[in-house]
C-alpha cells in the first residue's frame, strides 16, 4: 500500500517564502503530499497549494506584495487592541481563495492552526470551515492585527502554540511527516532594540522553547530547516533569497523524502 504523505508548513512571517521554494523544488521532484497543514504564512502558502496554484504563480504574486497592501492603521489601537486592522489582508487574501470556498473543496486536504486568546487552546480549521477567514485568523500577529471575532473566540496566530502542525497532519492520515521550518533555532541578537522589536523577540524567545519542546513530543519524519540567516521574519526583503533557499533545502532532501516513501529515486540528470 502506497504511504501517505503530509507536509507540515510552519509559520515563519515573510521567512514563509521558502515554503513556496520547497514546493518548487517538490513539484520539480514529482513530489505531491496527500495531506497538507500550516500555521501563520504556512497557512496561506499551504492553502493557495491545496487550492491549485503553482509555486510558480505564487512567487510572482508574492513579489508583487506591497506593505500597502497589508496596511491598515486603527482609529483607536488601544480600544481595538492592535496597530492594525485585517481587512486589507483578508481583501488580498480573497483575491486567490473566495470567501466563500470551505476547507472540503479543496484540491488537496489542508488544516491551518490559529490560536483563541480567551481560552488559550489551539483551533484547528478544517472540513466545512471556510478558508479565506481561517487563514487569515492563523495569521493575526497579536498585538499587530485585530484579533479576528467568531463564534464568541478571540482568533489570532496559531506560532503562539503551534509553530509546525505536526501532529495535525498525523491526525490527518499522513504515514510520513515532512515538517518545513522556516524560523528554525533562535539566534543571539546583538541589534538595538526598540519597543516593537523588543516585544517581537520576547515573542520569539518564547516560541522557540515551545517549538524544541513539541519537536521532541511530535517529531516528523523529515525536519527540513532552509537555512535564511539573520532574515527577520516580519520584514518583506529578502524573499528572493528565500525562495532560492527553500528551494534549495527541498533538492538537498529529496532523496530521503523517496526513501521515507519506499519510492525509487528519481533520476537526475546534469543541466
Amino acid at each position: 500500500m502506497r504511504k501517505k504523505l503530509g507536509f507540515a508548513l510552519g509559520a515563519g512571517g515573510s521567512r514563509g517564502v521558502a515554503h513556496i521554494g520547497f514546493l518548487k523544488a517538490m513539484e520539480e521532484e514529482g513530489v505531491k503530499p496527500d495531506y497538507i497543514t500550516g500555521t501563520s504564512m504556512g497557512s496561506i502558502i499551504g492553502a493557495c497549494y491545496a487550492k491549485g496554484y503553482t509555486s510558480d504563480f505564487m512567487f510572482e504574486e508574492i513579489k508583487k506584495l506591497s506593505i500597502v497592501d497589508l496596511m491598515d492603521i486603527s482609529i483607536n489601537p488601544l480600544k481595538n487592541g492592535a496597530l492594525l486592522r485585517a481587512k486589507k489582508m483578508h481583501k488580498k487574501l480573497a483575491e486567490y481563495i473566495d470567501d466563500e470556498v470551505v476547507f472540503s473543496q479543496l484540491n488537496i486536504p489542508f488544516r491551518c492552526v490559529a490560536v483563541d486568546l480567551i481560552t488559550g487552546n489551539p483551533v484547528i480549521f478544517k472540513d466545512e470551515d471556510k478558508v479565506c477567514e481561517s487563514i487569515v485568523a492563523s495569521s493575526t500577529i497579536p498585538g499587530i492585527f485585530k484579533p479576528v471575532e467568531k463564534d464568541e473566540r478571540l482568533l489570532v496566530d496559531g506560532g503562539l502554540k503551534c509553530r509546525l502542525p505536526v501532529n495535525e497532519v498525523k491526525e490527518m492520515g499522513a504515514d510520513v511527516v515532512v515538517a518545513v521550518d522556516v524560523i528554525g533555532q533562535l539566534r543571539p541578537n546583538y541589534k538595538k532594540m526598540n519597543v516593537f522589536s523588543l516585544m517581537f523577540r520576547s515573542y520569539d524567545i518564547m516560541d522557540d522553547e515551545i517549538t524544541r519542546r513539541k519537536l521532541k513530543e511530535r517529531k516528523p519524519d523529515l525536519l527540513i530547516t532552509p537555512d535564511l540567516g539573520d532574515m527577520d521574519l516580519y520584514r518583506f526583503k529578502d524573499i528572493t533569497m528565500a525562495y532560492h533557499q527553500g528551494y534549495n533545502a527541498g533538492k538537498e532532501n529529496a532523496e530521503k523524502i523517496f526513501k521515507l516513501l519506499e519510492r525509487k529515486v528519481k533520476k537526475r540528470t546534469n543541466k
